[in-house]
């Protein structure tokens, strides 16, 4: 898969960067959500990972909306040191698909990319009952 990190430590950017290309994946990062915004927005990416807490003029959840917004519509899971559930809720309103918090293990990680990435079965419509 192609992935766009959208993370500003370093620490936790290496460890994700690094087990995703480990994992086999072709991954791409932004340190700030100006920078994540234009690569989202310029590249056809399979799954976003998105830091909540950024610099660059706005948070992640805000990015993330900008982006669903102008119809970008990739997958995307948050990752994120906020961890209380008014984060969590501001981050899927946002249009988030999944929400990780920190620390979190890559097996973790590459679980919750592979369900947001995952085909979705079409919604079978109910028979009408007779009538």
């Amino acid at each position: 898969m192609y992935i766009l990190v959208v993370e500003d430590d370093a620490d936790v950017s290496k460890f994700v960067v690094t087990g995703l290309r480990e994992s086999g994946h072709v991954v791409e990062f932004a340190t700030n959500s100006r920078d994540g915004i234009m690569l989202a927005q310029s590249k056809h990416f399979d799954a976003l990972i998105i830091d909540r807490q950024l610099p660059g003029g706005m948070d992640g959840a805000d990015m993330l909306q900008n982006l669903r917004s102008k119809g970008v519509t990739t997958p995307a899971l948050f990752l994120s040191g906020l961890g209380q559930i008014s984060d969590w809720m501001k981050g899927l309103q946002a249009g988030g698909d999944d929400y990780l918090v920190k620390p979190a293990s890559m097996d973790e990680i590459l679980l919750r990319i592979a369900a947001i990435t995952a085909p979705k079965a079409p919604v079978k419509e109910s028979p009408a009952e007779p009538g």
